[in-house]
């Protein structure tokens, strides 16, 4: 086990693990870390704690220091310094004439080195532009292309839902999500609804997924033969949340009949050469688009 402390250095971003030292550090506090890039300044979200060896990336790097009020204030001055620099390289941008769209600008603690994030169709020759940016700056310049779910997380916007993005709010990393995801729910598999504003499919089908896996492990599945307390029957509908089935009995007359899950019991796995996929909704020539694994 190591001691560590986690660290982000921005709202719902990923979460770094570093070492104390003797350092009394609590949750909320400011620190300056030593990092890849150089000298950072992030806030504690976990406290000091032991974590597994393998769940760490060695050598952990230390905190400095807690932050002081100095610190603070350079914090605040790179801040208002990013604004001037977004305008700057708009302009720079506009004159070029280049393809590519400006998302963010970060300065590093120590203001070695300016980040400017920006998303593009394709590839973008921004070698002039980094020569006049170095010129003004006079630091070290790098350009980032980021992918549209990155786009989002930092720009932040309104879902589907009409809560603020998930990705903006929460979610350290972005996880896998499939259009399975999607057919297991039962949702419609129209991109539109089943996409969020970065145009990729929506976080939040990942969050229900282990639960429907779950459940779908001892319901029946469409097609199964079942014995029901009325007679044997043929599912010919399913309801995961509600843990219900609709059941089409062999013997009976207006022989639709929805019973809990728990009184069928499954006598034959599916009838031959059933087949138990999902209605697809909608348009769905571009689903593998969605997909961003």
């Amino acid at each position: 086990m190591v001691k560590t402390v986690g660290v982000r250095f921005k709202k719902a971003g990923k979460i770094y693990y570093f070492d104390p030292g003797e350092l009394e550090i609590n949750i909320d506090d400011n620190v300056v870390v030593e990092t890849i890039r150089g000298i950072e300044f992030g806030k504690a979200v976990l406290g000091i704690r032991e974590v597994p060896e393998e769940e760490i990336i060695a050598p952990l790097k230390k905190v400095l220091r807690i932050a002081t009020e100095e610190d603070n204030r350079v914090y605040e001055s790179n801040n208002l310094k990013e604004k001037e620099a977004f305008d700057i390289c708009l302009q720079k941008i506009n004159q070029h004439n280049l393809g590519m769209k400006l998302i963010d600008v970060e300065y590093t603690f120590d203001n070695n080195k300016i980040i400017f994030y920006f998303t593009a169709d394709g590839r973008v020759d921004f070698r002039e532009l980094v020569k006049d940016l170095a010129s003004v700056f006079k630091t070290r310049i790098e350009l980032r292309q980021i992918g549209v779910r990155d786009e989002a997380k930092m720009i932040n916007g309104i879902g589907p839902c009409g809560k603020s993005l998930c990705c903006s709010t929460f979610l350290g990393d972005f996880a896998p999500v499939s259009i399975k995801m999607a057919k297991e729910q039962n949702l419609s598999l129209n991109p539109t609804k089943i996409s969020g504003i970065c145009g990729r499919l929506m976080c939040c089908l990942k969050y229900e997924h282990e639960t429907y896996e779950c459940a779908r492990r001892y319901m029946p599945k469409l097609g199964a033969l079942v014995d029901t307390p009325e007679g044997r029957g043929e599912v010919v509908e399913s309801n995961i949340l509600l843990e219900i089935v609709k059941v089409k009995l062999e013997l009976v007359e207006g022989n639709i009949r929805v019973i809990k899950d728990f009184h069928v019991k499954e006598i034959v796995q599916l009838k031959p050469g059933k087949d138990i996929e999902p209605d697809i909704d909608g348009d769905i020539e571009n689903l593998e688009l969605l997909e961003d694994n």
